[in-house]
């Protein structure tokens, strides 16, 4: 297992002051001294609290918790990273479980929230939403890493170099999975405790809106993982509108002699949009094949 002295703690907070300090201090008993608090500028004292823990604390100059992680991955110089959320929901006490296979020739570990998930820990909705999601990415990336949504990470700094991050909200551990699918990093999956968040600390997600957001950011990272999914749903999608309204046409002039022109040349222009965004997947998927192909038999010359 990779020695304390050389891992960060990564833990990027946003009003975290009743957690922040038994987080800090759960490491710190466990040898992890040093820890970075990314801080959203928090107004509750979060900052303040982190530095009497023997936090290293930066302010974010931008917001979202994405943006936090790829300005604390700047100024980290360890080999390795161990990245959770502040609010008290995961155990620094399953900080070796987590980090052992860093030692196995794996780069980057996922922790499974729902492994050994506490009752309360997780609201319906929110389950409900994670699960369809992880189905999801199964579906459109051909990978299951079980809990994609997982703020419980630990990896090598030079992997996480290799990542191109853009999502600035809760999106960036969607983005973190698709991009090890992309890069073939090899990636384990433990199985972690997810407690139930304290009652006086106030969750920083909406279910609704990140959720949203967190889908639109996997449908959208699929243009250059698999763009034959991609492409081809907006390419079905297009076809079955200009079918549909083509019906439509055909069934007004049978029954009621009835032509509609405009829509009959809508209906020509959707189809052939399609058919060409099924070519142009089709196309793209091929390109990618044989990039990998390449950068693959590259690898193997190094």
């Amino acid at each position: 297992m990779p020695d304390p002295e050389d891992v960060c703690v990564l833990v990027p907070t946003l009003n975290e002051a009743e957690t922040i300090g038994e987080v800090i201090d759960g490491f710190a008993e466990r040898g992890y001294d040093n820890v970075l608090v990314v801080d959203g500028r928090s107004d509750d004292g979060t900052r303040e609290i982190a530095v009497e823990h023997g936090a290293r604390v930066i302010e974010q100059t931008g917001s979202g918790k994405g943006q936090a992680v790829r300005e604390g991955l700047e100024h980290i110089e360890a080999e390795y990273v161990l990245m959770l959320d502040g609010d008290g929901t995961y155990r620094p006490a399953d900080a070796e479980r987590m980090l052992e296979p860093l030692d196995d020739d794996y780069e980057h570990v996922i922790g499974n929230r729902f492994a050994e998930m506490e009752e309360g820990s997780m609201p319906k909705l929110n389950g409900f939403g994670n699960r369809a999601i992880n189905r999801a990415f199964r579906f459109i990336h051909g990978r299951d890493f079980e809990d994609i949504l997982s703020g419980y990470r630990a990896f090598t700094r030079e992997s996480a170099e290799r990542f191109r991050l853009a999502a600035d909200g809760f999106g960036v551990e969607t983005e973190m999975a698709v991009e090890c699918v992309k890069h073939d990093v090899p990636t384990k999956v433990v199985p972690i405790t997810y407690e139930e968040r304290p009652e006086e600390s106030e969750t920083n997600l909406h279910p609704l809106w990140d959720g949203g957001s967190i889908i639109l950011t996997l449908y959208q990272l699929a243009k250059t993982n698999n763009p034959l999914f991609y492409f081809g749903s907006m390419g079905i999608a297009s076809n079955l509108f200009g079918v549909a309204i083509a019906v439509y046409v055909g069934v007004e002039w049978v029954t009621r002699n009835v032509s509609h022109e405009v829509l009959a040349v809508v209906s020509g222009v959707a189809i052939l949009f399609g058919v060409q965004l099924l070519m142009f997947g089709v196309l793209s998927d091929m390109i990618l094949a044989l990039h990998r192909e390449q950068i693959r038999r590259i690898e193997e010359r190094q």
